[in-house]
């Protein structure tokens, strides 16, 4: 392998989120932080270049997001996904949640209806009602084995004829689910009779692992690329959230022009000088460092299932098909979900998402960012595997 996962640089004396907030959130700094979605990796080093490179001109100003920039996102998504669109269909936005927002306003009025897949990334719902739109839930069904699917049949029980628009998550945080063809062509029947308005967020596209595909939503047919917005970026594939770019692909005429109204009353601008030549460094020189990375990622993913048979009594690993985020049914510890947050804080010493916070069908639940270099995930590891035995011991105490 050409890249070294192995280590990466300590980032404790920076201003990281999820190191900053340890002692706001968990009430102390004797945590290890897996709960935010950016990696302990390291940005890769073309991207860094890049920036370096850039650098060296003395000017800093306005400038405009360069052709070539879009150009190698749109060659990416191409290449990658087989997902086909031209750079005016591009909009410039620094984050999928602002997108989200837009999006919401562009598409329905205060009342109407929003759809939702339960457990799904906080910011889905809280814009939602942050602007006054009904919330309407379509959480996700689970089967034995612990594998998520889309519930058709309540998705269609609550459509009415104020309901405009589905956030739809591909591949799903927390979930981990990559969603097959078959699939996504249900959801896009049900919005196309119903004159729905599909957002979707495909941030994780590119961390996709063996035996599974991504299929962008809109790349389905003429139908899906008339309703659809695509949000992608490289915020997630290239541990690059800190420069805060992204775009909105929108493909039909119609849809371009509402989403514009919207997106022009709030100003996006153009972004930073910096994003600009790191975006386009990062689709033009980053295929080998992505591949290399899932195979690390997913060697990360079965340390956290071993860990889970280790202590089947107790947790169990959601089987994941993409994203770097594990997501852990903890029934067995018998906790309710105050409790188990603070097992996971206290005992384990380990700040993670609580799976309540993903909606009611999160309870029970904790999400763990297994982005880690593999020192850094070997310490997660040990203690995680410390506090479960420490409880079995209680147990069989007991």
């Amino acid at each position: 392998m050409r890249y070294d996962f192995s280590l990466s640089a300590c980032r404790k004396e920076t201003n990281a989120e999820k190191y900053t907030l340890r002692n706001e959130l968990f009430g102390t700094e004797d945590v290890e932080p897996v709960w935010v979605a950016d990696m302990d990796i390291n940005t890769p080093d073309f991207v860094l270049e890049a920036v370096k490179k850039r650098l060296e001109h003395p000017i800093i100003g306005y400038e405009e997001v360069p052709y070539s920039a879009f150009d190698a996102q749109r060659e990416w998504s191409k290449c990658e996904h087989g997902f086909e669109y031209e750079v005016e269909d591009m909009f410039y936005s620094h984050s999928v949640v602002a997108s989200i927002a837009v999006a919401i306003e562009a598409f329905t009025k205060k009342g109407e209806g929003v759809i939702v897949q339960t457990p799904i990334y906080p910011p889905f719902f809280h814009s939602v009602l942050n602007l006054e739109r009904e919330l309407i839930k379509n959480p996700l069904k689970l089967d034995a084995a612990g594998r998520y699917s889309f519930d058709m049949a309540d998705l269609k029980s609550k459509i009415t004829s104020t309901t405009k628009l589905l956030l739809l998550c591909s591949p799903h945080n927390p979930v981990g689910r990559v969603w097959r063809e078959e699939e996504l062509l249900e959801i896009l029947e049900v919005c196309k009779e119903n004159n729905i308005v599909v957002f979707v967020d495909e941030i994780h596209s590119d961390l996709v692992y063996k035996g599974n595909k991504h299929i962008p939503f809109a790349s389905l047919n003429a139908d899906a690329k008339a309703l659809t917005l695509t949000a992608i970026g490289v915020g997630k594939s290239f541990n690059m959230a800190g420069f805060a770019m992204s775009s909105v692909i929108v493909q039909d005429e119609k849809l371009k022009q509402q989403f514009r109204l919207a997106y022009d009353r709030v100003h996006f601008a153009q972004g930073n000088v910096l994003s600009h030549v790191a975006f386009e460094a990062a689709y033009r020189e980053g295929r080998e460092w992505v591949e290399e990375l899932k195979v690390h990622l997913y060697k990360n993913y079965e340390e956290l299932e071993k860990v889970a048979e280790e202590y089947s009594e107790f947790i169990k690993i959601t089987p994941i098909e993409g994203t770097y985020l594990a997501w852990i049914d903890c029934h067995g510890l018998g906790l309710r979900d105050k409790a188990l947050r603070e097992f996971f804080v206290k005992e384990a010493r380990l700040g993670l998402n609580a799976g309540i916070s993903f909606g009611r069908e999160g309870s029970g639940y904790m999400r763990l960012n297994f982005a880690l270099s593999s020192t850094k995930m070997s310490e997660i590891r040990k203690r995680l595997e410390n506090a479960l035995k420490i409880r079995r011991n209680r147990s069989d105490t007991n």
